[in-house]
């Protein structure tokens, strides 16, 4: 009796010595070293990867489809990335960052591959842009910080995680096209004024070469009018007459407006070659940059 019973004793130590072992071996392979060239979060899964849960779905898919549309109409193609998460534990955020970066492997296969990663522990209160080599001529460190201290700071103190990443985005989105195109750009603290003028200024162009071009019209057909009497009906007192023996004016006016409204977009209604979807299931990845030296800048709020 006393023989089985130490029997079982033995078997039961045995059980949990090889427990015990098990644990010890998931442990090890869940908290392997760091290292400044492995992502400790997991895969991406979009461009944005709200980890925290901070940003509402319809932000996150704007966010998303932005840097979409960016990336597709510039060359070589800029890709820009958004990581937030909780905390980076004892971590240093440059070096967590760092590694995200590079271990997601943001941006292309080409052999200049710009990109940018926005990085963001909500629980640290702490922020760091990380900027590859090839996108630091465009996104030099101080002006990272500056467009950070203007866009995302504020919003962050009041707890508007959404309109500070996207206004932050936004801005380095203006910068880099600013630098490639030779543009300057507003560096403003206020972005909604920014986006107006460049679009309503545009709009205001465009529309005063119509109206110059559509009066030229007028002045022209009514002075090729009064050299000839046989045509002096054709700009009587009724409503509706007709353009040069014809209603042409129009059809002129409704061309241009509408190759202005349709302008840029593609036969799907999409800015660039996502078609304009919201939806992340044509994005593949990052590609395989990861080309990233330390530049960018971060800060706290």
């Amino acid at each position: 009796m006393r023989k089985n019973l130490s029997t079982i004793k033995f078997n039961a130590l045995i059980l949990i010595l090889l427990y015990g072992l098990m644990n010890l071996q998931a442990v090890s392979q869940t908290a392997s070293p760091f290292s400044i060239n492995e992502s400790p979060l997991p895969a991406p899964t979009e461009p944005v990867n709200d980890l925290a849960g901070v940003l509402d779905e319809s932000t996150e898919q704007a966010l998303n489809q932005r840097i979409k549309d960016f990336k597709a109409k510039t060359n070589p193609q800029v890709v820009l990335a958004v990581a937030i998460v909780k905390t980076t534990g004892e971590r240093d955020i440059f070096d967590y960052s760092l590694a995200v970066s590079r271990g997601w492997k943001i941006g292309t296969k080409d052999d200049e591959n710009p990109s940018a990663l926005l990085f963001i522990a909500i629980d640290d209160r702490k922020y760091f842009t990380q900027v590859s080599r090839n996108l630091e001529d465009e996104l030099p460190d101080g002006v990272v910080g500056q467009l950070q201290r203007q866009n995302l700071v504020p919003a962050f103190k009041q707890a508007n995680y959404g309109k500070g990443i996207s206004d932050t985005i936004e801005a380095y989105i203006r910068t880099i096209e600013s630098k490639q195109t030779g543009q300057p750009v507003d560096t403003g603290t206020t972005k909604q004024p920014r986006e107006r003028k460049g679009s309503g200024g545009l709009c205001n162009i465009v529309t005063c070469l119509i109206i110059l071009f559509v009066l030229m019209l007028i002045i022209f057909s009514r002075f090729g009018s009064s050299k000839n009497k046989n045509d002096n009906d054709r700009w009587g007192g009724g409503g509706g007459g007709g353009f040069g023996g014809g209603s042409a004016l129009p059809w002129i006016i409704g061309g241009v407006l509408g190759s202005m409204a349709g302008g840029g977009r593609d036969s799907s209604g999409g800015w660039g070659s996502d078609g304009g979807s919201s939806g992340g299931g044509d994005w593949g990845g990052f590609g395989g940059g990861g080309d990233f030296g330390g530049g960018g800048a971060g800060g706290d709020w």
